[in-house]
């Protein structure tokens, strides 16, 4: 053992343990006091205040429209009138070989003439017959008062003659306003005719160049958002153009059937009454219901209570066809509104802009409901209907 160890070294390996690993150190925890402002109550006041600013944002938008109203209403006007004609101007190129231009001159020269041809016979009709239905009116009047004394109310004539004086002292006491109504509508004449040359104006191009112009529109936009808002316009536009077309179709209707029914029971003015029911077909609900008055009230004048009541049974069977066959085989998924936003729509706009505004209101809530479907991802224009559009454009 000696000798063998003699002159022989033993390495001594010598290992160290590796150092502990080092303890994470816990995190700090800041705790924040709970909010004193209950979940509910945070959740409203913040759709609150996004609410009043849309509401202040839709309420200068409409102030600004209405002070803009002798130029915006023309523009409108012109458009819906664009969306109405293009089809015609549209085939008259395409199909019937007129050179641009004059395809839409001609379509631009018969609606005017229709228009004319259609104020003028109701202007004829009437100043004919309005002399006859005004001592008919008289004769009512004074069979009703006979009856108001003589019939079941009893009433006593010193009293009649009582409510007349009131209704001729507040006629006299209202002239004076009648009067400047009636100036400020003669002072507004120049409007009338700037309004008439623009809608002219604007409908030409908008029929000439209609593409070109809402290019130029898409254009302002940013670039990412230039193809969603060229398809909510393509599909704005085809809604605006059907809901032009079936109201035509659909006043005509209700014209006609009025109209014809007066003649027929042999209620003057029966042609005025057509028209006049044509006009008010295209304000929904309110028009109809004026105008149908109307018409029950000159055959009551004329030809009694059992006459009034036939009027009044041919209005409503007119209507009702409108209403439940023609309205839902005509408009398409795209101008389907619940009646409520119809009436508050149109009583809206007449609040807004008078007459006008109650003929254009559901118009726009129309074109403002088909965009919103659409960039909600919800196309409402059927692919045929867009296809065959875009093939008349492309080739316009």
């Amino acid at each position: 053992m000696g000798l063998l160890g003699k002159g022989r070294t033993r390495d001594v390996v010598t290992t160290t343990a590796p150092p502990p690993p080092a303890r994470p150190e816990p995190p700090v925890v800041t705790t924040q006091p709970a909010s004193s402002v209950p979940e509910p109550v945070r959740v409203a006041s913040e759709w609150s205040w996004r609410a009043i600013v849309i509401a202040i944002a839709v309420g200068a938008l409409v102030i600004g429209l209405v002070q803009l109203k002798t130029v915006v209403v023309p523009v409108l006007v012109a458009a819906l009138l664009a969306a109405l004609l293009s089809p015609v101007a549209g085939w008259l190129h395409v199909r019937a070989g007129f050179p641009k231009v004059l395809a839409v001159v001609t379509t631009m020269v018969v609606t005017l003439g229709v228009l004319v041809g259609l104020v003028t016979l109701a202007g004829n009709s009437i100043v004919s017959g309005i002399s006859e239905l005004r001592d008919r009116a008289i004769a009512g009047f004074e069979d009703a008062l006979a009856w108001l004394s003589s019939g079941p109310l009893r009433l006593d004539e010193v009293t009649l003659t009582d409510w007349l004086d009131q209704l001729q002292e507040q006629a006299g006491s209202n002239a004076e306003q009648i009067l400047s109504g009636a100036l400020s509508l003669t002072s507004s004449a120049g409007h009338v005719l700037a309004g008439a040359l623009i809608t002219l104006f604007c409908l030409f191009f908008f029929l000439l160049e209609g593409r070109t112009i809402w290019t130029w529109l898409v254009g302002l936009f940013p670039r990412t958002a230039r193809a969603r808002v060229d398809g909510a316009g393509l599909r704005s536009w085809i809604s605006l153009g059907s809901y032009a077309r079936t109201q035509i179709l659909v006043a005509f209707v209700d014209g006609i059937g009025i109209g014809l029914g007066a003649w027929l029971l042999g209620v003057p003015l029966a042609i005025p009454l057509g028209i006049l029911v044509f006009v008010g077909a295209f304000i929904p609900i309110i028009g109809a219901l004026i105008s149908g008055a109307v018409a029950v009230a000159v055959a009551l004048v004329d030809g009694g209570l059992v006459r009034a009541v036939v009027m009044l049974l041919i209005v409503l069977a007119v209507q009702q066809v409108e209403g439940h066959l023609l309205q839902p085989l005509l408009m398409s998924r795209a101008l389907k509104l619940h009646p409520v936003a119809v009436l508050l729509a149109v009583a809206t706009g007449t609040l807004a802009g008078g007459i006008v505004g109650a003929l254009l209101a559901v118009p726009i809530i129309a074109v403002a409901n088909t965009a919103i479907k659409y960039l909600n991802g919800k196309d409402p224009v059927p692919e045929p209907v867009r296809l065959e559009f875009e093939e008349l454009t492309a080739r316009w």
